[in-house]
């Protein structure tokens, strides 16, 4: 791997578990990695597996999902290039809570649980930084409960397209892409509503000339007027 090692220096830098990790320490912290590829649909772990290992995506994207005490599936993110996910869990030394599925075909450098332990007791800085890190999964946390606990259907789900699209849009004529394969029943299990809620609210905002879904790549085409839907007070 340390022959790769400068190659993926790029990825890391922006990652909140390296911050203020400098660059020789970062190149000594990838000869601890693995480089892996999944090929679109490919689990890399499921919900209740023992968490082993987290991953960077340097390309791709990844699909984070969970079951609750129901059965229904609810859709958490869809980390893409530059992203890190599973730390939490394999600083927790816990099971996964999500499952983790490839959109696409995808890679990632994979650090497993016993060199997650090497690397945090070589590099300080690492453990502030898990600090922080798990300070801001709680408070995440509680503002998603808040949200979803309180706010009107419409709200959720502007909310939850402008996430999606500040997580991996793409800059394009008309507007900003969401660049991947998006479902309606997608949005629904992120925003936790109904695909019925969802519909009529896209009818509307594509009638509105807010979006466009008429595809699975759904463009926002007034990015400024779904800002308002998700801040406005309105009950």
């Amino acid at each position: 791997m340390s022959s790769l090692s400068t190659q993926y220096i790029e990825y890391l830098i922006g990652v909140e578990f390296f911050k203020g990790v400098d660059k020789k320490e970062l190149e000594e912290i990838l000869s601890h990695a693995f480089l892996k590829t999944y090929d679109d649909g490919e689990a890399l772990f499921f919900q209740g597996a023992p968490a082993n290992a987290f991953y960077v995506i340097v390309e791709g994207r990844v699909k984070l999902t969970q079951l609750n005490d129901e059965g229904e599936q609810i859709i958490h993110h869809y980390p893409g290039v530059g992203e890190a996910f599973g730390i939490i869990a394999v600083l927790r030394e816990i099971d996964y809570p999500v499952a983790a599925h490839a959109v696409e075909k995808t890679k990632l450098l994979m650090w497993t649980q016993k060199a997650c332990k090497r690397i945090l007791f070589d590099h300080p800085q690492l453990g502030v930084n898990s600090i922080q890190l798990l300070s801001k999964y709680i408070v995440d946390f509680q503002d998603r409960i808040k949200e979803l606990s309180t706010e009107r259907v419409e709200r959720r789900i502007a909310r939850t397209l402008l996430r999606i699209a500040d997580q991996g849009g793409k800059k394009v004529d008309g507007g900003i892409k969401i660049d991947w394969k998006l479902t309606r029943q997608d949005i629904a299990e992120m925003s936790g509503t109904t695909l019925y809620s969802v519909s009529r609210v896209f009818s509307q905002w594509d009638r509105d000339g807010v979006i466009d879904s008429a595809s699975a790549r759904t463009l926002i085409k007034e990015y400024a007027r779904l800002v308002e839907i998700a801040e406005s007070t309105e009950k």
